[in-house]
């Protein structure tokens, strides 16, 4: 990351492209010769193992003859290339050569200002509405906080028959506004993401941090609550957060100011280029925040795009379109044609088709370091359209492609509490991510209960079995012998209490195997289906186990 005259940049995408090895010291694929004794030696056993003077390539078994049976030589240390197409790095693997991890190949991000922000651009919705809001917060810029107040020249007028200051209140030309990012310190838009997104081309190029406050429908990117805008601007302008993990240097920092800031997530955009047939350098060049989408417009046939990923061939589209989004764009058009929700700290550039003609054309999530080119061939039937952000609709001819890569310039959002916490607050409150009625708990009289009756039912189950074992010849009924067990503490002596009841009249499990054992006595030799006159239920009246039995042969016959 690297920062200049207040322009914030991504200096290299965070995602690595594939790490070539190269050895230290040797050339790749050189045999590593050492030398070995032609007498024999001895295993652990006593068994020898007969070696010859040889040139050995790497550890060798025979038979015993073990990786620790002899003395290897140090592993071979050696260079680690990282490239991402903007740089080059080299890290040293020593040792016995094994790979990990340093750090998480993303951070989060906390702005300190050096000097306190003196400028500040305030933007809000089309129309009339929140005019008043937007007078509330300029008012507070000017009149307590005393910053300069750039604003929109379609909202200047209104300031200033409003009655605000004219001596802090400042518009800007068409020709000046490339330059608003070297004057402007911060954005503050009143709104909803439209307006996060009408900031973003705005600012071609650099843009300033951007606090959002929700003052529209959906509001994904707007996080920080209009009735605290004074307690929130203050914090921005003051900071109140710091790292635990970072410690600032006094040495700095001004004598006047503090080592507190506010975390930001720096949300990646996309650098899109149309390169018309034929040409070789681009016709138009835009930034987009949240994705770029190439479709087959009015005509009703289908689109037919080619997709190369940095000049190798990737597939053909043909569907009504393919989107091309960021990880902050996953929540808006890709997510509805079923692309996945990214988290915008996540470096990726998502790949999402619109209604395919296919069944196994599945969206994916490419690496940041890629350009991906979008063609339209010179075969297809009919030509194509492209938008970006919902902007700037026009035509792709054949032979008209589109070069999509990371940017190098992201968009800085200020978070109201840290990127993660605000990205699931709004995961829940726009679209109640996961959100079901919750499965109510079992209740503990219930369980104690149920737990009761297991353990009364084995234990009867097991006493009627050993009766059974020793009074075969008894001269009682089936079911007076299984139900015999007198009933259990606390149950009535009919037993005629309900499991729905509380712990003192659960179901006497004497009263139930004796049910069982006169069901068994009553269906013993009755044929379980009229068309099949041969088949029966043994049932032992012991147990009250019901069995079908096997048909005899005149049965069957």
């Amino acid at each position: 990351m690297t920062a200049f005259a207040g322009h914030l940049g991504v200096s290299a995408p965070l995602l690595h492209s594939p790490s070539p090895l190269c050895w230290s010291g040797r050339r790749l694929g050189r045999k590593v010769r050492h030398s070995v004794r032609a007498d024999a030696f001895y295993t652990k056993d006593n068994r020898t193992c007969e070696h010859t003077p040889s040139v050995v390539t790497g550890p060798i078994r025979h038979g015993n003859c073990t990786l620790s049976s002899q003395q290897w030589p140090q592993k071979s240390s050696l260079f680690l290339f990282r490239t991402d197409g903007m740089s080059c790095s080299r890290e040293l693997v020593t040792g016995t050569g094994r790979f990990r991890f340093s750090h998480p190949s993303t951070q989060q991000h906390l702005l300190v200002w050096r000097d306190r922000p003196k400028v500040v651009m305030v933007i809000k919705k089309l129309g009339r509405e929140l005019t008043h809001e937007f007078m509330e917060v300029v008012e507070y810029l000017t009149e307590a906080e005393r910053m300069h107040v750039v604003v929109e020249p379609r909202m200047y007028d209104e300031a200033l028959a409003a009655g605000l200051p004219t001596d802090r209140l400042f518009t800007y030309t068409p020709q000046e506004a490339t330059r608003l990012a070297d004057y402007v310190d911060f954005v503050v838009c009143l709104g909803g993401d439209g307006v996060i997104l009408h900031a973003s081309s705005l600012f071609r190029r650099h843009i300033p941090p951007v606090v959002s406050f929700h003052l529209g429908s959906m509001g994904f990117l707007t996080n920080h609550p209009y009735p605290d805008f004074r307690k929130e601007l203050r914090q921005v302008i003051y900071g109140y957060q710091k790292l635990a993990t970072c410690s600032m240097d006094n040495n700095d920092l001004p004598a006047n100011s503090n080592a507190l800031g506010v975390m930001i997530t720096l949300r990646m955009r996309l650098s899109c280029s149309i390169v018309r047939a034929g040409a070789q350098e681009p016709d138009q060049e835009y930034e987009v925040l949240n994705e770029i989408v190439v479709d087959r417009g009015s005509n009703s046939f289908l689109t037919n795009i080619e997709a190369y990923i940095n000049g190798n061939f990737i597939t053909r589209v043909q569907a009504d379109g393919i989107m091309l989004a960021t990880p902050t764009g996953s929540t808006a058009y890709s997510v509805a044609a079923g692309g996945s929700m990214v988290h915008p700290n996540v470096q990726a550039i998502l790949l999402t088709p619109i209604c395919p003609h296919s069944l196994n054309f599945r969206p994916i999530i490419l690496p940041d370091y890629i350009e991906m080119e979008l063609r339209v061939p010179e075969t297809s039937r009919v030509s194509a359209w492209v938008c970006f952000d919902g902007k700037q609709r026009q035509e792709l001819h054949r032979g008209d492609s589109v070069f999509v890569r990371m940017s190098e310039n992201p968009v800085p959002t200020i978070n109201r509490a840290d990127l993660t916490t605000d990205w699931f607050e709004s995961l829940e409150r726009c679209f109640r991510w996961s959100n079901r009625v919750e499965q109510k708990s079992f209740q503990e009289d219930w369980i104690m209960s149920e737990a009761q009756q297991q353990q009364q039912y084995r234990s009867s189950y097991y006493d009627r079995t050993d009766d059974a074992g020793s009074n075969s010849d008894s001269n009682g009924s089936s079911s007076a012998a299984a139900g015999a067990s007198p009933p259990q503490a606390g149950n009535s002596s009919s037993g005629s209490s309900s499991r729905g009841s509380d712990t003192s009249g659960d179901v006497n499990s004497s009263q139930l195997s004796g049910s069982l054992s006169g069901l068994a006595s009553s269906l013993n030799g009755r044929p379980l289906h009229d068309d099949h006159p041969d088949l029966s239920l043994s049932g032992d009246v012991h147990t009250g186990r019901l069995e079908p039995s096997t048909p005899t042969a005149a049965g069957r016959s």
